[in-house]
């Protein structure tokens, strides 16, 4: 593992590595904020998944977490949204949403893909696994969220490893990839047709056999661009509410996808996971 960047910053440190993944067969980076009180004891950790064309930096920069970090004493962990390097594959048409940066964070079953894209057992095994033996964080004590397409990584996730991660929370997610047009390209580009396999990687197909009711927050803007044909929250409400499976979901009137929607509610959302964590 070697360390690419250090900075100080809210009394703690953001910090950027660069390892080689077995699991991606690539070489990987991420980001990772430690809070002060590392210096004296383990922290739990949340984990971020960020976006479509995002790397591990985007939620680094923009977001304004580690101050909230700090406050709550949480480790931040930043993966990159997919493999990279020579030889990866990438769309064929050179569009953004697929291939490079749109990784969705699942375990690709179809060629060329099926090589490198292996997002979902990197995130739950390989970099967890990482984390907590390289940093002083509590395993235990671990939660996730993410944005767009990281939401939906979060909260599939965590819907499917419930004895993992003791809270998730979403920004704008895509709640159904089964039923948007982003998803479904992805979900044929790496697992194929069987329209049967596409499920195990659904929130509102998830949340519906889901047996722990993990604590869940989303929210979504209501000037989002992609909230009619992208994102369908309709969808998770409805599974939800079908489920029993209460979910704390918030419409924040006037706000659209952006970083802007992020770190005007980041606080809320790192608030919310340590509840969970410090129980």
């Amino acid at each position: 593992m070697q360390k690419l960047s250090e900075y100080k910053m809210f009394g703690g440190r953001q910090l950027r590595y660069q390892h080689e993944s077995d699991v991606l067969d690539c070489a990987m980076r991420f980001s990772v904020y430690l809070p002060t009180a590392v210096e004296r004891h383990p922290v739990p950790v949340l984990y971020w998944l960020s976006g479509l064309t995002c790397t591990d930096e985007n939620f680094v920069i923009k977001a304004g977490a580690q101050q909230f970090a700090e406050k709550y004493q949480i480790a931040l962990v930043a993966p990159d949204t997919s493999p990279r390097g020579e030889g990866v594959a990438d769309d064929p048409d050179g569009s953004w949403d697929f291939g490079l940066g749109a990784g969705f964070y699942l375990n690709a079953t179809q060629a060329p893909f099926d090589r490198h894209y292996q997002m979902y057992d990197y995130v739950v095994d390989e970099l967890r696994a990482l984390i907590n033996r390289s940093f002083p964080v509590e395993p235990e004590k671990t939660a996730i969220s993410g944005h767009s397409m990281g939401g939906h990584g979060a909260l599939t996730i965590a819907l499917k490893n419930p004895d993992i991660y003791r809270s998730v929370s979403a920004f704008s997610p895509i709640c159904s990839p089964m039923h948007c047009p982003w998803g479904q390209k992805a979900l044929t580009g790496y697992l194929g047709k069987d329209v049967s396999q596409w499920r195990q990687y659904d929130a509102a197909a998830l949340i519906r056999q889901a047996k722990t009711k993990l604590p869940m927050r989303v929210d979504q803007g209501s000037a989002d661009e992609f909230l009619v044909e992208q994102l369908k929250p309709e969808l998770l409400w409805q599974a939800a509410a079908d489920a029993g499976f209460e979910l704390d979901f918030r419409m924040q009137t006037g706000y659209d996808h952006s970083y802007f929607f992020i770190a005007s509610f980041i606080e809320e959302h790192i608030g919310f996971h340590a509840r969970y964590l410090d129980s």
